[in-house]
């Protein structure tokens, strides 16, 4: 196996220690608890540059009588972006929300290899409910959409590209390539899991180790001609998804009633 499918993520303790008083801080000010707070981004997702971003992604919980209103309070909770802290993240009526659509972020930050804050208990109750509803074929759309966006954004009629904007593409087209291979289970937030599970030919993997190799040892790779078997590589599973996206999700009675009662059981709320 090539060195450069062998990636273990890490945070730096100094680092790590800023993260903590930030969230520690949006506890106090918001008065929130979290359910999780995690990396998400390239730090997480396989190909770091020396100087990336720290994107701190979390799910959080007011208390009970915070939901009991006529006029509903804002949903996010964003920090002014600031040097390299990207730091935001979504209420747990949100997030359930939005797994039932479903929108797989929800699900990948929950398997995020870094992990800031977690609650077991809590966060066993989301996988538990994303298993039994959401199904891997129902976020092809959602993969399909954000490797359209990049490609068409960063690489299609350019004859020259930033070859790091290549792994913005990579990463959803090989999580449709997964869903496509691997049916019944959800693609890994991991860019090396999916590589090693996508069945990629020997050409191809040798053209996305260079990549992340080179993206290693610096934050700007340079522009260079396509390439050509990535290139084919991305075309192919695009194609694909767009003639298998799913119809609209539409969720069941059973559905909206146990992701109530999970919302009613991660806040706390006791009915009297």
């Amino acid at each position: 196996m090539s060195a450069a499918f062998k990636f273990t993520p890490d945070m730096p303790a100094d680092k790590e220690a800023v993260i903590q008083s930030r969230l520690s801080a949006v506890e106090r000010e918001f008065d929130i608890k979290f359910i999780f707070a995690i990396e998400s981004g390239s730090r997480a997702w396989g190909f770091p540059s020396p100087d990336s971003d720290f994107d701190v992604r979390f799910v959080y919980a007011h208390k009970p009588s915070w939901y009991l209103r006529i006029a509903p309070e804002r949903d996010v909770i964003e920090l002014p972006l600031e040097d390299d802290w990207d730091i935001n993240g979504w209420d747990i009526q949100k997030a359930i929300g939005l797994l039932m659509k479903p929108n797989p972020v929800l699900l990948e930050w929950l398997s995020s290899p870094i992990q800031y804050r977690w609650d077991t208990a809590a966060c066993g109750l989301l996988q538990d409910f994303a298993e039994e509803y959401v199904r891997p074929d129902q976020c092809l759309t959602h993969y399909f959409h954000l490797a359209k966006r990049q490609w068409d954004r960063n690489i299609e009629g350019e004859a020259r590209v930033n070859l790091k904007k290549y792994f913005y593409v990579l990463r959803p087209c090989l999580a449709i390539r997964w869903i496509r291979i691997n049916g019944a289970e959800l693609p890994p937030m991991n860019f090396q899991d999916l590589v090693q599970g996508t069945e990629l030919g020997d050409l191809v993997q040798v053209e996305i180790s260079k990549l992340l190799i080179a993206k290693a040892k610096s934050s700007e790779i340079g522009s260079d001609q396509r390439i050509q078997t990535i290139d084919e590589l991305i075309i192919h599973e695009l194609n694909w998804a767009q003639s298998n996206l799913p119809e609209k999700n539409t969720t069941s009675k059973k559905m909206r009633e146990n992701a109530d009662r999970l919302f009613r059981e991660l806040i706390g709320y006791t009915p009297t």
